[in-house]
Parts: C-alpha cells; structure tokens; sequence
C-alpha cells in the first residue's frame, strides 16, 4: 500500500530525526561521504518550525506512522527544499516522489515561482533523482545570492568541491 502524504503536524517533530538518521545510512556505500551517515541530523526544534510554517510533509505507513518527510521554507517567491528523507527500508518505492509533488502542490497553489534546493551531483539518489523529478541544475553563475550562499556554508562544512549544486523546479 503505498504512503499517505499529509502535512506535518507538531508531534511528528519528535519522530523526524530517526527517519532522516536511517536514511542517511545509504551513504555508507560512497567511501568519501560515509560520514554523512553519522552526521547529527536536523534539530527537533528547525523541525518544529518548519512544521508551524506548513511547509513540511511527511509519509505515512500503514499504521500511520512516519516512514518519510520533506521540510521546506518559503523564501520570497521561492520554496527551498532543506531535507527529503525517506526510511531506508521504504526507500525506491515512490514515497520520495510523492513527497516532492507535495512540495510543486504547494509551489502552485501559493503561485510561487521555484522550488529550489542544493544536493550531491555524483550521488544516483541526489541531483539524478530530482533531474528525473524535473529539476534543473543552475549554473553556479546563474544563482541568486541566497542559493549561493547554502552552497558556500554547505562547502565551509566539508563537502568537496564541486560535489554539490543548487537545482530549481519552475513552477510556470
């Protein structure tokens, strides 16, 4: 049966964590990025905030429990992505996609003009999914000064260079 999508309500905040720590487990199979899988993950509290703001969605099993999630924050006219998460054993069954046509939903509905995010080049589940999902990957030239700088902060943290990259969705 496949996920329910709904939008996050204030006591999932507490179950997000898990999911995002499971599915980072995947990392463990590119060498230079297994650390990722013990990186801490996104606080409860960022998760609260962005579950006030309407902008997060989670996947629902069967029992109604979360095995999926999407956190997003508007930013003018644009809706970042900041974290899709998927429980690793519900992972490859569409729960991923189906979360980001919640976040276009949302994009349409509030006539935004993108749906942007930042994500690995190199790795099969990052930019090649979302170019799949109908992202576009912008040229570092071609970025506004607030996806220039994610990049920046996500570089000053470790990542190597040139493994990462801003995409965008159009919403028109």
């Amino acid at each position: 049966m496949p996920a329910i999508i709904r939008l996050a309500q204030p006591e999932d905040a507490q179950l997000l964590p898990a999911i995002e720590i499971s599915a980072a487990q995947a990392f463990r199979m590119i060498d230079e990025l297994s650390w990722l899988a013990e990186s801490p993950p996104m606080s409860i509290e960022r998760h609260s905030q962005l579950i006030a703001l309407s902008t997060c969605w989670v996947a629902l099993d069967a029992e109604n429990r979360p095995q999926g999630f999407l956190s997003a924050e508007r930013h003018g006219s644009d809706l970042h992505i900041y974290e899709l998460s998927v429980m690793q054993s519900m992972q490859g069954q569409g729960t991923g996609r189906r979360l980001i046509e919640a976040a276009k939903d949302y994009a349409r509905s509030n006539r935004l003009g993108f749906v942007t995010l930042t994500t690995f080049t190199n790795v099969p589940w990052n930019a090649p999914f979302y170019s799949r999902a109908g992202f576009q990957i912008r040229a570092t030239t071609d970025l506004d000064q607030r996806l220039a700088g994610i990049l920046r902060e996500e570089y000053n943290h470790g990542f190597a260079p040139e493994s990462r990259c801003a995409m965008a969705w159009s919403v028109i």
